[in-house]
C-alpha cells in the first residue's frame, strides 16, 4: 500500500501538487457502513445532518451575511449534542473546532462527526489575487497551485470544505460578484474552474491537506438583470447551456464534491427549488453523485420569491427539487420530520440526501478520524509559510494587466527617477486582499508604498484625496509632489467594500474625488502611470483614460505591493490578459466580446442605421484578451486546413520580436458563419501561455474537434456542418481571419 503523504513533505517541497493518501477499506464496505448508520437514524437526526449553520463557537470576526445568529456557543453545542447540526461554517481555529467535534462525536447519540466549512475563495490567512484577477493570468496551473495552497492552509486551521470555486460567467460589470469569478468567457471559466477543483481536492479527499470543493452558484447567477445583486434573470435556453452551464459541467467532470444552488430564478423558478436544474439536469443528465447545498437561507427565500407559501412549503419544495443541505435557515430541522411523517416527502428522498452528506464525510475520512485537520502542530507550521507568501507575490505579479504603455514609459528605471506616489491607495493596507478574504492576516499585507520602499525607490508619498471624499489640502500637496518628481504613480480605484456580494454599482467609474485629484496632477504635465485598484472592469475617463501608462492591479492579495513593484521595475514582464472587457461607456453594460451577430452591424461610424450608440462605438476600450508586455510578439505562418472531419489541427509561429524575455497568451477564436441559431461574433476555444527569449520562435499547435463547435438548440447540443472563421490572435479583436469547412 502507498503510505500517507505527510503534510511536512508538502511544506518541505514548497507547493508542488500530487501525492497519494492512504484509503482504508473498499468503497463498497464504506458505503455499507453509511447505509447501516442511516438505518439507525430518526427522521429528526436525518434532518439535522442536512442542516448547516454559521459557527457560533468560533464566530466570524466580520459580518458578511445578513441575520447572523447571536445565540452563542452554548446553544450551538446543545444543538450539536441533540443531532441538529451537520456542518458549521466560517469559523477557524483548532481549539473551538475540537470542542464542537467532541460534542458531536462523544456527546450525541450516534456520534456522527461534523463537517467544518468556510468561504476560502482566494486564500485563508495568506491571500492570493481575487479570482477575477488571477483569471487574467490565463493559467490553469497557477489557479490549481493557489487553490492547493489555500487547501493546505485551510486544513491546518480545521476546515474540511470550501465554498469555492465560484464559476458564474459575469457579463455585466455593474454586478459586484464579478470579482469572485473568471470573467465573461465560458471556456476560460470552465478551464479555471476545473483547475481550482483539482487544486482544492487533489486525487483523494482523505489526504489531510485537501478540502472538498463546491462549484457555485448553480446556475446563471451571473446573469442577474441590470447587474443588480439578487435580481431575477432572463436567460434563453441557448444562453443558459452555451454560456452559464459549461463551467459547472467542467467542475462535475473534474470530480467536484459539492454544488451550491443559486439565489436567482431560471425561467421564473428559483434555482433552489428547481427540480429540472437540480435533479433532471444535474443528476439525471450529468450524473453528478455529490451533494447539493443551498446558499445562505436560499431555501427560506423561496417564500419571498413568491414560490413557496411559508417555511414548511419552502422546505418541501427545496428537498423535492434536489437540495440536500439547507444553510442557516433551519427549515429542514423544523419541517422535514413532519413532512416525512405525513407522506409529503418520501423517506427515500430524505435518505438520499442524508446519504450524500454522510458519504462526503466518509470521503473526507471523518468517520475514521473525526479530528482530521485538527492538528495543533499544523496550525503552527502550515500557515503563511514562506512558500505561500512567495506564491502570493508570484500570482499577484502574474495577474497584473498592462493596459497601456505609450512611449515605453514602463518599466521604471531603478535609482534614476524621482517618483511621486499619489492617491488614496498609495499607503493603504486595508484594501489589498479584496472581498471574501475576511480571514486574511492583515500583518501579511504589503502596500504599494512598502513594495517600492523595499526597492529603495526615491519617492514622495501623498494621499491627495480619500476614496470618495476630498482631503483638506490634499490636491495642493499632490500637485506639489508631482511637480518635484520625474514621474507620477497615481494609485486610484475602488475599495474592496465596493466590490463583492451586495455591492452592485450603477456607475462603474472612479469616484469623483479621485478624478479631481487625477485631473489636477495631470495638469502638471508630468508623465503619469495609473495603478488601478478594482474588482471589476471600470469605465475610464478624463485624465485617467488619457494617461500614457495604465496597469490593472485589481486586489492582488497579501503581497500586492511587492507584486506591483516587481512589474513596475521590470523584474516581472507583464503577461496577463483581460478576462473582462473594459467598456468605453458604462451604458454599454452588459458588454462582452462574444456577443451574437446582429442584422445591422456597424461597419462605418457614419452609418445612419446600425447597431451603435449616439455617444460611442459599441466596442471595448480594452477588449477581452488584451494585455501588453515590455517586449513584443508576432504571430506568423498560420496553418489551417481547408476542411475538418473528426479533428482540425492548426498551427502558427509565435516570435518574441522585442528586447526582453516574456510570455504571450496565444488565443484561438472561432465563428460559425451560418447556423440555425445566431452565433457569437467570436468564441474562445483554446489558449496557451508561451514563454520566449528575445528573438526566439515556437510553433504553437491547437487541435479542435467537432464538439468544440457545438451549440445548443431545442433538441440539445448539436454541431452543424458548414464554414467557420478562425483566428489565432493575442486578443479578441486581432488576428488574421482564416476559414475552414466542417464536413
Amino acid at each position: 500500500m502507498t503510505p500517507v503523504l505527510q503534510r511536512r513533505d508538502l511544506i518541505k517541497g514548497g507547493l508542488a501538487l500530487g501525492g497519494l493518501a492512504l484509503s482504508t477499506g473498499s468503497s463498497a464496505a464504506r458505503s455499507g457502513s453509511v447505509e447501516a448508520l442511516i438505518a439507525r437514524m430518526t427522521p429528526a437526526e436525518k434532518a439535522g445532518q442536512l442542516s448547516c449553520f454559521s459557527d457560533q463557537i468560533r464566530p466570524p470576526q466580520q459580518t458578511f451575511n445578513p441575520n447572523l445568529p447571536t445565540d452563542g456557543a452554548a446553544a450551538q453545542l446543545a444543538d450539536i449534542r441533540a443531532g441538529k447540526v451537520g456542518m458549521l461554517f466560517n469559523g477557524i481555529g483548532q481549539a473551538g473546532a475540537r470542542r464542537a467535534q467532541d460534542a458531536a462525536v462523544k456527546e450525541s447519540r450516534l456520534g456522527i462527526p461534523l463537517l467544518f466549512a468556510a468561504d476560502v475563495i482566494h486564500g485563508l490567512r495568506t491571500a492570493y489575487p481575487v479570482p477575477l484577477a488571477e483569471a487574467c493570468a490565463f493559467d490553469p496551473d497557477l489557479a490549481m497551485r493557489t487553490a492547493h495552497a489555500a487547501a493546505l492552509e485551510s486544513t491546518a486551521m480545521g476546515i474540511h470544505w470550501t465554498f469555492a470555486p465560484m464559476v458564474d460567467v459575469a457579463r455585466d460589470q455593474r454586478w459586484g460578484r464579478n470579482v469572485e469569478g473568471a470573467g465573461e468567457d465560458p471556456y476560460l471559466g470552465a478551464m479555471l474552474g476545473a483547475a481550482r477543483v483539482r487544486g482544492f481536492q487533489g486525487e483523494d479527499l482523505r489526504d489531510p491537506t485537501r478540502v472538498a470543493a463546491c462549484a457555485k452558484h448553480f446556475a446563471a447567477y451571473g446573469a442577474v438583470s441590470g447587474g443588480m445583486e439578487y435580481n431575477y434573470t432572463e436567460v434563453s435556453p441557448g444562453t443558459l447551456h452555451d454560456v452559464h452551464l459549461p463551467a459547472f459541467k467542467a467542475c462535475v467532470d473534474a470530480g467536484v464534491a459539492t454544488i451550491m444552488s443559486a439565489f436567482n430564478t431560471i425561467d421564473g423558478v428559483p434555482a433552489t427549488g428547481n427540480h429540472w436544474l437540480l435533479t433532471e439536469l444535474l443528476r439525471n443528465q450529468w450524473r453528478f453523485g455529490g451533494m447539493v447545498v443551498g446558499d445562505y437561507t436560499a431555501d427560506e427565500e423561496l417564500v419571498a420569491h413568491g414560490f413557496a407559501a411559508d417555511g414548511r412549503d419552502a422546505a418541501k419544495k427545496a428537498i423535492l427539487a434536489g437540495l440536500d443541505m439547507a444553510m442557516q435557515s433551519n427549515l429542514y430541522n423544523q419541517w422535514l420530520p413532519d413532512l416525512v411523517a405525513k407522506g409529503e416527502v418520501p423517506m427515500a428522498r430524505l435518505d438520499e440526501a442524508v446519504r450524500r452528506v454522510l458519504l462526503l464525510k466518509e470521503r473526507l475520512g471523518l468517520f475514521d478520524n473525526p479530528y482530521r485537520s485538527l492538528n495543533p502542530a499544523a496550525e503552527r507550521t502550515s500557515v503563511a509559510t514562506p512558500a505561500m507568501i512567495g506564491l502570493s507575490r508570484e500570482a499577484g505579479a502574474r495577474s497584473i494587466v498592462l493596459l497601456k504603455n505609450d512611449g515605453g514609459l514602463l518599466p521604471l528605471k531603478a535609482g534614476s527617477q524621482r517618483l511621486a506616489l499619489i492617491g488614496p491607495f498609495a499607503e493603504d493596507r486595508d484594501n489589498l486582499v479584496g472581498p471574501w478574504a475576511f480571514m486574511a492576516d492583515p500583518s501579511l499585507g504589503v502596500s504599494i508604498a512598502q513594495g517600492l520602499r523595499a526597492r529603495n525607490a526615491s519617492m514622495t508619498v501623498v494621499a491627495g484625496s480619500g476614496v470618495e471624499t476630498p482631503l483638506p489640502g490634499g490636491i495642493d500637496a499632490a500637485v506639489a509632489a508631482a511637480r518635484a518628481a520625474d514621474l507620477v504613480l497615481l494609485a486610484l480605484g475602488e475599495t474592496q467594500g465596493m466590490s463583492g456580494e451586495a455591492q452592485s454599482r450603477t456607475d462603474i467609474v472612479i469616484p469623483a474625488a479621485q478624478m479631481a485629484l487625477a485631473e489636477a496632477v495631470a495638469a502638471t504635465g508630468k508623465p503619469m502611470v495609473i495603478l488601478l485598484r478594482h474588482g471589476r472592469a471600470l469605465m475610464l475617463e478624463g485624465a485617467v483614460k488619457d494617461a500614457p501608462a495604465i496597469l490593472a492591479t485589481w486586489f492582488l492579495g497579501s503581497q500586492a505591493g511587492h507584486a506591483i513593484a516587481d512589474v513596475l521595475f521590470g523584474d516581472v514582464n507583464p503577461s496577463a490578459k483581460l478576462c473582462v472587457s473594459f467598456p468605453n461607456r458604462g451604458g454599454q453594460e452588459p458588454y462582452f466580446y462574444n456577443h451574437s451577430s446582429t442584422g445591422r452591424p456597424t461597419k462605418d461610424p457614419n452609418q445612419s442605421y446600425g447597431a451603435k450608440y449616439r455617444e460611442t462605438a459599441n466596442e471595448a476600450l480594452y477588449p477581452f484578451g488584451h494585455g501588453l508586455s515590455y517586449t513584443s510578439f508576432t504571430i506568423s505562418d498560420v496553418s489551417v486546413p481547408a476542411t475538418m472531419t473528426e479533428r482540425l489541427s492548426v498551427s502558427a509561429r509565435l516570435t518574441n520580436s522585442g528586447p526582453r524575455a516574456g510570455a504571450e497568451v496565444v488565443q484561438l477564436y472561432i465563428h460559425d458563419v451560418v447556423a440555425s441559431r445566431v452565433q457569437p461574433v467570436r468564441a474562445l476555444k483554446r489558449f496557451e501561455r508561451v514563454s520566449l527569449l528575445p528573438g526566439e520562435s515556437k510553433i504553437i499547435r491547437f487541435e479542435l474537434r467537432p464538439e468544440d463547435l457545438a451549440f445548443w438548440n431545442k433538441t440539445g447540443s448539436i454541431t452543424e456542418p458548414g464554414e467557420f472563421d478562425l483566428w489565432i490572435a493575442t486578443s479578441s479583436i486581432d488576428g488574421d481571419k482564416q476559414r475552414f469547412r466542417l464536413l
